[in-house]
């Protein structure tokens, strides 16, 4: 195990899942860029299309904090390692704040990884069918465990200039900061399906990504987020110390890389590289060969249903 000093880093965390938390994590990750920050994405918990949109928005990819699989020191290991080289980590949570395995506690949940990394929360609320009630939510959020810091709160599908307001002036009478308010914009709605958002791979969101991304500047205070971050503790954490030893002859592995095969965590392919595998995309779609020696095939999940 080694000590590791963690870097300027905030996680996105809501009430729910659908109250904009990938709008407002890739919409930051490409403002914060577009100033001139590197900026490493992560999403909390199992996912691929989450992460696939804050890969486009970062220009890097974005890494999976799961800890049901990695457990807590791997959780730890795998966000330093990915964003030692960065001005600023921008981490997606998943569904609500507390929301893990389990009913007991909050194993897994955006608030456990945010413990972990001592990451400070800015909540993100829908605030469309809603106003003071709105204020009473992200208080619930920021009190339910004193050792999260909640360093700020930004409404989403907000009605206009009156309806935001008054949740600022409701946000007020709570203590905690409100640090903007993004107007319902039919252009800021990524197509979707049962599972959720549609892959990056099946679309070209940069329409989308530039509209979010001219949103949060006019909308977010992104200097008051900025500080607040910086003021945040840096403390270091104990890490283990990863190793990896090729076993056996090398082998060749094609893996299935298209818009109908694109659900693979970029950590794997990095795991089966460290163990010596020499790995070969191909297009199922395109290509009517297998990559030449593949000796084991990998078919990343997806959704070939749609291109029969």
């Amino acid at each position: 195990m080694s000590a590791r000093l963690l870097p300027p880093r905030v996680i996105v965390a809501a009430p729910a899942s659908g109250n904009g938390k990938t709008t407002v994590s890739a919409g930051l990750i490409a403002a914060l860029a577009a100033r001139g920050l590197r900026v490493a994405p992560f999403k909390v918990g199992p996912d691929y299309i989450d992460p696939s949109l804050l890969t486009q928005a970062a220009g890097r990819p974005c890494h999976n904090l799961d800890a049901w699989m990695l457990g807590e020191a791997g959780v730890c290991d795998l966000f330093i390692r990915h964003a030692r080289d960065c001005d600023l980590a921008i981490i997606e949570g998943v569904m609500g704040l507390f929301d893990g395995v389990a009913g007991a506690d909050d194993f897994g949940s955006t608030a456990h990884v945010a413990r972990l990394l001592h990451a400070p929360v800015l909540l993100v609320l829908d605030a469309s069918a809603m106003s003071r009630t709105a204020a009473a939510i992200a208080k619930g959020l920021a009190d339910f465990d004193r050792l999260l810091n909640v360093v700020g709160v930004i409404f989403n599908r907000v009605g206009g200039p009156t309806h935001a307001a008054m949740l600022r002036e409701a946000l007020a009478s709570t203590g905690l900061t409100c640090l903007g308010a993004l107007l319902r914009a039919d252009a800021l709605r990524m197509p979707e399906r049962h599972l959720g958002l549609v892959h990056a791979a099946e679309q070209d969101p940069s329409a989308w990504l530039a509209d979010l991304r001219a949103q949060i500047d006019a909308a977010v205070d992104l200097s008051t987020l900025l500080a607040a971050l910086a003021a945040a503790p840096f403390p270091r954490i104990d890490t283990p110390a990863v190793t990896f030893a090729t076993q056996g002859d090398e082998v060749d592995i094609a893996i299935a890389r298209d818009e109908a095969f694109s659900f693979t965590y970029p950590d794997n392919l990095a795991l089966l590289e460290a163990a010596g595998a020499r790995l070969a995309f191909f297009s199922p779609l395109r290509d009517s060969a297998l990559p030449e020696r593949a000796g084991a095939l990998l078919l990343s999940g997806g959704f070939p249903e749609l291109y029969e």
